[in-house]
């Protein structure tokens, strides 16, 4: 089909594609509006990102299924089109491997911030010479990975927006005792300082049930070791949810002193970080073992007959939580938090019961999205190592190719 006049064609800018090499986004134009000024592709070519730091991020697509059969993109797109001998998915695949990328980038021309990779490149670039139905076939491997990842992708995006909402209606409404979200119009609200909630929930400050709130002190570097406790730092939490990070553990052999005790942790002390980002929340978890904070953490340890430490942790970590840590860096606390102004911190308090439930809720929706997440981990990790065996021919793939036996009798 040639397209003329007003016919929609597929057209391409910069922010539709990925740094996946994933086209997230499709929309037309009207042929007329893009046959000037932008940069004409066939159905199965593959688009490349030529200008820093698009290139770099990963930048490009394979683009198929084109509207008119023909696509117009960003004149800052190289496009590579499959000779009869090669395969478009197999030159796609090379198009997004990162020794491609880095190589690339090495021979980048132009003013800083507007460098491009010239299309001279792609003619001195050299690649193993598999026959094509090989090509295919490592295509196709290399495809049904990227699937795989892409839908796990979207899992994970779903699953953060159903978290999301969850924790606004979990500690703003609560669950009544049939264990049904409240609503204003089934059940009473009042107004409080931190907004409308159920008439059953009292407002309450952190100090008001914590048995001692404390922070780690300067000085520690001197006691890094190897091995031994945990020294928590604010790399340690994340705005993701109240679980500790620890893919980036230092270790200490503490003091024997005051200073010591006084800043080691327990199970469910709930811990603040009181300078630079302000209000990343942590709490500690069953059997975490020996550890110290240091002196950009507060510690509150909280008196667990009277409160749940995970829902106040989840409330301080959510949106409302969120907003008294806004107004405290809009009121000059961006320098850090001292231990009173911890102390205020205040929170919604249920029956305990039912900030048990609310806290084993959100703990529940956070261990199936960190399940989701090391799935996607593990896929990347295998579309890595595949890369670099498939596409380089380590590893062949023609025992694929050949017909399956026939089935003795």
């Amino acid at each position: 089909m040639r397209a003329s006049g007003d016919d929609p064609v597929t057209f391409v800018p910069m922010s539709d594609v990925s740094e996946s090499g994933q086209w997230v986004h499709r929309q037309t134009r009207s042929y007329r509006e893009v046959r000037n000024g932008y940069t004409c592709f066939n159905e199965g070519d593959v688009l490349f990102a030529k200008i820093t730091p698009c290139m770099e991020n990963g930048k490009g697509c394979h683009a198929i299924s084109l509207v008119g059969g023909v696509g117009f993109a960003s004149t800052e797109f190289h496009v590579l089109r499959a000779k009869d001998c090669a395969d478009a998915g197999f030159i796609f695949q090379w198009s997004i491997d990162l020794s491609l990328r880095r190589k690339a980038a090495a021979v980048m021309t132009g003013s800083a911030g507007q460098q491009r990779v010239p299309a001279s490149f792609f003619n001195t670039f050299t690649v193993p010479c598999l026959p094509k139905p090989e090509q295919s076939k490592i295509a196709e491997v290399l495809s049904t990975v990227d699937s795989a990842i892409a839908q796990t992708e979207a899992l994970i995006a779903k699953q953060q927006r159903i978290k999301t909402g969850l924790m606004q209606d979990l500690l703003t409404r609560g669950i009544d005792e049939h264990g049904q979200l409240r609503s204003e119009a089934t059940h009473a609200f009042k107004d409080s300082p931190l907004g409308r909630i159920p008439v059953e929930w009292k407002v309450k400050t952190l100090d008001s049930v914590a048995e001692f709130v404390t922070s780690g002190a300067r000085g520690w570097a001197k006691y890094y070791s190897e091995q031994g406790p945990i020294f928590l730092r604010i790399g340690n939490l994340t705005r993701k949810h109240i679980n500790l990070r620890m893919d980036d553990i230092v270790h200490v052999q503490p003091p024997t002193s005051a200073e010591g005790t006084r800043t080691q942790v327990q199970q469910d002390d709930l811990l603040i970080s009181v300078t630079a980002d302000l209000g990343i929340i942590g709490v500690i978890p069953v059997n975490f073992g020996a550890g110290y904070v240091n002196q950009h953490i507060a510690l509150a340890r909280l008196n667990s007959a009277n409160v749940s430490p995970r829902f106040v942790g989840w409330f301080l970590g959510g949106h409302q939580g969120r907003q008294q840590f806004d107004k405290l860096n809009e009121s000059g606390a961006k320098a850090g938090l001292n231990l009173p102004t911890v102390r205020s911190l205040l929170f919604p308090s249920p029956e305990l019961a039912e900030q048990a439930q609310i806290a084993a809720m959100l703990d529940s929706s956070t261990e199936a999205l960190t399940r989701r997440m090391d799935t996607l981990r593990k896929l990347r990790h295998l579309k890595t190592a595949l890369m670099q065996d498939l596409l380089t021919g380590k590893v062949r793939v023609t025992p694929l190719l050949e017909p399956a036996g026939e089935a003795i009798a």
